[in-house]
């Protein structure tokens, strides 16, 4: 049976909520003032509490400021003859749920009764996002406690024991990277370098330089020998993250590397042992591109000895609260934000959201969100949340300017970042797709996606 707390000086109201409710079959418990209602709350754990605005001594607003100190799980519906939008915004400020005017209708307060609890039932399997982000499963910097993480990180720790190559399988925004790291991180080369490269976001005539040096005088502007990525890695591990993207000429001397642990700089005639590990991941289906003959099959095999798949953040919903808690105390420190918390209908909206960038757009979400909120807590209406109906830009020129103004150049760059993630989702990938699709160069493109740290 629920419990529901009535919080009203005015008898015949307070009576006429507790007879209704108690037909209803709810437990219901009584207080005419704000102060007994508080003694109350110390005592049971009430799963709904329902408040006047206007009571003496102690007010609806100062009471549910204060209640939600005792019982933060509890939703509080704020209940009024004196009805205004600022109440009604200072009330949702400090955590209420909803505000009803008292001449409402039986029915319609009846059924915001039943919602009210049976979101409360459904918020109690993650309210977790309020507790301390140290409850939330950690492997490195990985953060996540669902049966699809665990998994993941019971391989990490399985691979990093291991000398053979990785491959991380998954959609941009999961966290292939940090998977990387954790594997390094627990292995022997631990204490030796980890190298990351992004094989998609550099040219193939420079890539090449890159990853295997170059020689004095081997081409223009090389006026120094210098070493490739598998030399500055040896005895560690390299990550060549969007393999999918290696040219297919490099694709024949990444394969040679890993068959012979030899490389041999650009314009150079000596051969250089390397001792390393080689991770690597990708977005794409290489299995597939091997069979249209644009990625070899033998290196695929090659790279592909221990597959890693990372779950998308839709098969992985438990973790958003606890991810959403995490970003929101990043990025509260780094914007110098007195934000308390985010609202628990702000973590409902993120939870019912696909997150087609993944963890990645939940950072996004969130450091936006942190960045613009002027108030003392993150509400639904103030986070940007990309849907098939209203676009990140819609969102934003529909909420209302910040007191404080804005970083122009922050608020473009992020809107950048969007159209960029999504023309790549559109071209699956594809840097030269994607580019065409924005209308820019492929270089301009790799230019965009290095200054957005698009990765």
């Amino acid at each position: 049976m629920s419990t529901i707390l009535i919080v009203d000086d005015d008898n015949d109201m307070r009576e006429f909520l507790e007879i209704m409710l108690a037909d209803e079959g709810y437990d219901v418990t009584c207080a005419a003032e704000a102060k007994q209602a508080l003694g109350f709350c110390k005592k049971i754990k009430f799963d709904l509490i329902i408040t006047d605005l206007r009571m003496p001594k102690i007010d609806g607003i100062e009471f549910i400021k204060r209640v939600k100190e005792i019982l933060p799980e509890t939703p509080v519906v704020l209940i009024t003859g004196y009805a205004s939008p600022d109440s009604a915004y200072a009330a949702m400020q400090e955590g209420a749920i909803d505000y009803v005017e008292k001449n409402f209708e039986v029915e319609d307060f009846k059924q915001l009764v039943r919602e009210a609890l049976a979101k409360k039932g459904a918020r109690e399997e993650h309210a977790d996002f309020i507790r301390d982000i140290e409850d939330a499963v950690r492997f490195g910097k990985i953060i996540g406690k669902s049966k699809a993480m665990l998994k993941v990180y019971g391989l990490i720790k399985k691979v990093a024991q291991t000398t053979t190559n990785v491959l991380i399988v998954g959609e941009s925004g999961t966290g292939k990277e940090l998977v990387a790291e954790a594997i390094h991180e627990n292995s022997q080369r631990r204490d030796k370098p980890f190298v990351t490269i992004n094989c998609g976001g550099i040219p193939e005539t420079l890539l090449e330089s890159e990853l295997f040096g170059y020689m004095k005088g081997s081409f223009s502007g090389a006026y120094s020998d210098k070493p490739g990525l598998f030399e500055v890695a040896h005895g560690g591990s390299i990550f060549l993250d969007e393999i999918g993207e290696l040219p297919i000429s490099l694709q024949v001397k990444l394969l040679r590397v890993i068959q012979t642990k030899i490389i041999r700089r650009v314009g150079g005639s000596r051969d250089i042992k390397v001792d390393i590990r080689i991770i690597s991941a990708t977005n794409q289906d290489l299995r597939e591109k091997s069979k249209n003959k644009t990625f070899r099959e033998d290196l695929f095999y090659r790279l592909n000895v221990i597959p890693i798949h990372m779950p998308p953040l839709r098969k992985r919903k438990q973790d958003i609260p606890i991810l959403t808690q995490f970003f929101f105390e990043k990025y509260s420190k780094k914007f110098g934000k007195k934000i308390n918390k985010i609202s628990n209908y702000a973590i409902e909206l993120l939870m019912k959201h696909r997150f087609p960038g993944n963890v990645r757009e939940l950072e996004n979400i969130i450091e936006r969100s942190v960045a613009l909120e002027t108030s003392n807590i993150v509400l639904p209406e103030n986070m940007i949340i990309s849907d098939e109906d209203t676009s990140d830009w819609d969102r934003m020129m529909d909420a209302p300017f910040p007191d404080e103004g804005l970083n122009l150049n922050e608020q473009l760059a992020t809107f950048e970042r969007g159209f960029i993630k999504k023309a790549l989702e559109k071209a699956n990938g594809s840097r030269t797709k994607a580019a065409e699709l924005l209308q820019i160069s492929v270089d301009s493109l790799r230019y965009r996606l290095e200054k957005l740290d698009l990765r």
